[in-house]
């Protein structure tokens, strides 16, 4: 304080109004009733000037005191004449409320900025379980307070708080400091220790802590923490006493900001070559330099020399540069104040003047501008200092990173320091492991929220992060997770896919359904005019093998990933193509209905009656139509079924009574097909069409009478492949009754495709017929004429029938 005076005396900006700043230093002893005493006797000196005019200028400003709890006691006092106080280091929230303290001013940030520093670097490294040593007293209680609430709030504990008595002379010291490292040694699971204690009681503190280590018959090694130290011991490397650094760990300080030292260290320089005359006017110096030649038999220039040496071991950054602000600010106020009236006569300047225009003034030092904010505070962050040790000195100005208020975030200095924090990631100071993704925090009532045990996330549950206190839930509609699941599955979508062994199978099928159609299709067109290919139906022989391409080709459609017009289009294209076949075969057997019918009369009707293109017509339009309601009204639409693992991609038929209409409409005009061509199975056998339509419908019915029950007892991925395979028997069933004789008698047996053999198989089976006939007449007639009568009536109505067949 003395240099920083010297230096603002000599500067322009006092020398400008003729004035210089005078100072009076009172010691405290770290004792509130003598600082109390001290503050008395300088503001009852001002009142004395304004009685008697016979003392000198009254204190115009104060800097100091160091501990919050002096400035608390002496702040009250100030306050009453409201001589401005300028702390260069307590700390103390309270000390912020300024309809308490409206007087003091401090050139550093307050504690609640400090402890948001100590909270983020441990959030930063993932210590959340944690002790606290602090010193009773308004700055321990205030940091502790706030330390806790700021801890809380990013997920830190306590495990612990030591209060130690404020004093270090006081009877429950020992006792305290004592319990203090028992709590220590009994929680080795708190790796990291944040003390805001007095630098003296720590030094207490570690040489107990290695007492009782060594007592146990522990190593060393296990007294080690990591301690984060506030600025109220952050420089005091004495507190290591005989202990080496690396047996009490990792130091951590939080510093005040740094400024430039090379003032000071000039100073000390010319009161080193100065020697006892250069302190003959400075009375701190002179008790100095008194108390260190009691105690020392050295030489004057030796004891000047100690002295120096002494003062530099104690030197602290942070606190000269504080110093230094707080002098300039006074500087400034006073500067402003008298630039315009006169300031030399005491009692012109009132106190309350200097304070205001401390409150209004920027004032600089070294180039750069400083302003005190709105709490009279100056927040320019911290320096975090990392002590280390070498050989057997300790080195506590070792700055590794930088604190910002602002963002509440760090910046590392150099390479080497980001090392040195590298370091710090290896150290683990938890209650409980960290819960890894998939698990979860459970905490039993009544502990720590930082006491857990890690639970294992339910199915369909998950935890993406390390320590999540719940699980989040997965989307079941398209996600699925099994238990400790870190991420959720999608759903695998099921359907009658491509690849799938049995669908490959059904649609090999399909594919050769359709190439053995054409291939008989252009077959019966390279034969179109042999007796066969026209008792096959000639052109409606063509139209059902479309129909069977067709339908084919909708069976394919029950393969893949259902899409709009596939859901749609397949049970369509299947209707219409298989009412076409159906219809284009009933055309064929009403031909034998009308054959065998024994009513002339009747016989004549149906002749009329038989239009076989425009049955074929009538019989597709009704099915037509059908399918168009259906799908207008109520049509097909894709339906996903969820499953716990997988969606099931389905094809809901939207009416299922349209789809019981269309395929029984199918099973009517089978069923009729079925009727006429029974009637028919004695037909020529090269030629006879009405057996394999027996069949073939008969084929039909039984497999789509089996479907039924089937597909509604079916479910999942091969509901499909059910009414496929139905698709596939019907569509060879006619394909193989219908075609595939024809085609042995064209390829293999060509003589009986003939007209010749044709004619000849059809007069063997007249005759045949006729013989029967005429043989049952005679056996149930008892008069000849009678007989006669009916014996020829049987033979004109069998060469009728031959006709017509």
């Amino acid at each position: 304080m003395i240099n920083a005076i010297e230096i603002v005396n000599k500067s322009p900006l006092l020398a400008d109004v003729n004035i210089t700043l005078g100072y009076r230093i009172m010691d405290s002893c770290s004792d509130v009733s003598t600082a109390l005493k001290a503050t008395a006797d300088f503001t009852q000196r001002a009142d004395c000037y304004i009685r008697s005019n016979t003392f000198g200028q009254p204190a115009m400003a104060v800097v100091g005191a160091s501990s919050s709890e002096i400035s608390i006691a002496i702040a009250r006092q100030l306050s009453l004449k409201m001589i401005p106080q300028i702390s260069y280091s307590s700390t103390a929230t309270i000390l912020s409320d300024k309809s308490r303290f409206p007087s003091f001013m401090r050139t550093i940030p307050n504690d609640e900025h400090q402890t948001a520093a100590m909270v983020s670097l441990l959030s930063t490294y993932g210590w959340n379980w944690v002790g606290i040593v602090t010193t009773d007293g308004n700055y321990g209680q205030s940091a502790l307070d706030h330390f806790v609430s700021q801890a809380s709030e990013k997920g830190i504990c306590v495990a612990f708080k030591s209060i130690l008595p404020q004093s270090v002379t006081s009877q429950d010291v020992c006792s305290a400091i004592m319990q203090t490292a028992r709590t220590i040694c009994n929680n080795p699971k708190v790796q990291v220790i944040v003390s805001f204690a007095k630098p003296t009681h720590m030094m207490y503190l570690y040489q107990e802590l290695k007492n009782q280590t060594l007592t146990a018959g522990q190593s060393m090694k296990t007294m080690r923490r990591v301690w984060l130290a506030s600025d109220n011991w952050s420089y005091s490397s004495f507190v290591k006493g005989n202990i080496t650094l690396d047996d009490i760990g990792h130091i951590l300080g939080f510093t005040f900001k740094n400024g430039d030292l090379s003032s000071f260290s000039e100073y000390l320089s010319r009161l080193e070559a100065a020697g006892h005359d250069y302190i003959r006017n400075n009375t701190f110096m002179q008790e100095f330099y008194m108390q260190l030649k009691a105690s020392n038999d050295s030489e004057e220039t030796e004891l000047v020399s100690k002295a120096v040496n002494r003062l530099r071991e104690h030197t602290y950054a942070g606190t000269i540069f504080s110093v230094e602000m707080a002098v300039s600010a006074i500087a400034q106020a006073v500067a402003s104040i008298c630039r315009n009236r006169d300031c030399k006569t005491p009692g012109k300047v009132q106190p309350w003047e200097v304070l205001k225009a401390l409150w209004m003034e920027e004032f600089k030092l070294r180039k750069k501008s400083y302003k005190f904010d709105s709490r009279g505070d100056i927040n320019l962050g911290y320096d975090v200092t990392m002590w280390r040790s070498d050989g057997g000195n300790i080195h506590v100005h070792n700055v590794v990173a930088e604190y910002h208020p602002q963002n509440n975030n760090f910046t590392r200095t150099n390479h080497s320091s980001t090392q040195q924090l590298q370091d710090l990631k290896h150290i683990i100071s938890k209650c409980s492991s960290s819960c890894v993704p998939g698990k979860f925090k459970k905490t039993a009532e009544g502990q720590h929220t930082c006491c857990y045990e890690c639970i294992n996330c339910t199915a369909n549950y998950y935890s993406n992060n390390t320590d999540m206190d719940q699980c989040l839930s997965c989307d079941t509609n398209t996600e699925w997770s099994t238990d400790g699941s870190s991420s959720c599955i999608p759903k695998a979508p099921l359907y009658f896919s491509w690849q799938d062994g049995f669908a490959v199978v059904l649609l090999t099928f399909s594919a050769l359904g359709i190439f053995l159609a054409l291939l008989v299709s252009a077959l019966f067109l390279h034969r179109r005019d042999t007796p066969v290919v026209k008792a096959a139906g000639g052109p409606l022989s063509q139209v059902i093998l479309f129909s069977l391409v067709i339908s084919d080709i909708s069976a394919m459609l029950f393969v893949g990933r259902p899409n709009s017009f596939q859901y749609k289009a397949r049970q369509v294209l299947f209707g219409i193509s298989f009412t076409l076949c159906v219809s284009c075969i009933l055309v064929k057997t009403l031909q034998f209905l009308l054959a065998f019918q024994v009513d002339p009369e009747m016989q004549e009707i149906l002749r009329r009656l038989y239009q076989p293109y425009l049955i074929v017509s009538i019989c597709v339009a009704v099915q037509a139509a059908t399918c168009v309601c259906w799908l207008v009204l109520k049509s097909p639409f894709n339906h996903v079924i969820r499953h716990p693992t997988s969606l099931l991609e389905d094809c809901h038929e939207g009416s299922y009574l349209a789809f019981g209409l269309m395929l029984g409409y199918i099973a009517v005009l089978a069923l009729v097909c079925f009727i006429c061509a029974f009637k028919g199975r004695k037909l020529p056998q090269q030629y006879n069409e009405a057996k394999f339509i027996t069949f073939s419908m008969l084929l039909y019915l039984i497999s789509w009478l089996l479907f039924v029950p089937v597909y509604v007892t079916t479910s999942g991925v091969y509901l499909s492949a059910v009414e496929m395979v139905v698709i596939l028997i019907s569509n060879y069933g006619i394909l193989s009754c219908h075609f595939f004789p024809k085609c042995y008698i064209i390829l293999l047996k060509k003589e009986h495709n003939t007209k010749s053999a044709f004619r000849k198989n059809l007069y063997e089976y007249s005759s045949k017929t006729t013989d029967s006939v005429s043989v049952s007449v005679v056996t149930n007639c008892r008069d000849g004429t009678s007989c006669t009568s009916l014996h020829r009536g049987s033979i004109k109505h069998c060469l009728r029938r031959s006709t017509s067949i």
